[in-house]
């Protein structure tokens, strides 16, 4: 019933379309542009663009359209896999908080708040300052190692609430372990906010990554990502003179969160049929 409604949300329908076209592109780069994404070339910085370049070159005469096109693959992987590792994580720690209360439920409560003292992007900031990070995918393990916390708040909830329901005393009396109860009747029932929550933090995780590359702790180029593309356009002669240089990252990732989130509020609207705009 839930796909059904979904299926009749026609602007999530048409950012599911348009995100899996923008996931088909970057994954297809090396059959749409035969430039690299990485290599220099000091004869041919800054161009303007033309047949060969159709973005024109950066400042270290890089195509900026290969590197557009590769970016995403970056970006994607970065949103995908984190929100993998920080729904996986809020899921057991929440499930357990949530499930058992008493002293488990209070210490996993004081690491959270512990875990929110401190903003979520100064904290990746000090990290990956402390480690040297250099390597996308320690970048992708310390942004998902320290985004957990809101979502294990959300799970402690729904499994505070759904926990004294009578199919879960019911699996209780019957002898059902904890993590069948968890997995079998507490999460299936959670399922609605946790996928609604998890495009949300998709969307985040995409955001999170060009304001890091921003201020100089994202993708490390020369490997190539929208957010770090971005911050390379970031002074006032590109700004003001080349829109081919920071236009096309700017507007993918834009387009990009835009359409998880629409793909978030069909998903909101088909699991709480209730829901009315």
């Amino acid at each position: 019933m839930a796909f059904e409604r979904f299926m009749h949300n026609k602007l999530a329908l048409i950012s599911v379309i348009i995100l899996l076209l923008i996931t088909v592109i970057s994954i297809a780069a090396p059959l749409i542009t035969h430039q690299s994404a990485w290599q220099t070339s000091l004869m041919q910085t800054d161009l303007p663009p033309s047949s060969t370049h159709l973005l024109g070159t950066d400042s270290e005469g890089i195509d900026l359209f290969a590197r557009d096109l590769y970016g995403g693959r970056a970006d994607l992987l970065i949103g995908f896999v984190d929100t993998i590792i920080t729904m996986a994580i809020g899921i057991v720690l929440g499930g357990l908080a949530g499930y058992y209360s008493g002293w488990v439920d209070a210490v996993v409560m004081r690491i959270c708040d512990f875990m929110f003292n401190f903003p979520f992007i100064l904290l990746i900031i000090v990290i990956v300052a402390i480690f040297n990070v250099s390597n996308i995918w320690i970048l992708i393990l310390v942004m998902g190692f320290t985004s957990w916390p809101g979502i294990t708040r959300l799970v402690r909830g729904l499994f505070l609430t759904i926990r004294e329901s009578e199919y879960v005393l019911a699996a209780q009396i019957s002898g059902a372990s904890v993590w069948r109860i968890i997995f079998k009747h507490l999460l299936p029932n959670s399922l609605g906010p946790l996928v609604v929550n998890a495009t949300l933090l998709m969307a985040g995780m995409i955001g999170a990554e060009a304001a890091l590359a921003v201020v100089g702790f994202g993708v490390k180029p020369p490997s190539p990502s929208w957010g770090n593309i971005l911050a390379g356009a970031l002074n006032f002669l590109t700004l003001q003179t080349e829109p081919w240089v920071w236009v096309p990252p700017a507007a993918l990732i834009t387009l990009t969160i835009l359409c998880i989130n629409f793909i978030g509020d069909g998903l909101r609207d088909a699991f709480d049929p209730s829901f009315e705009k």
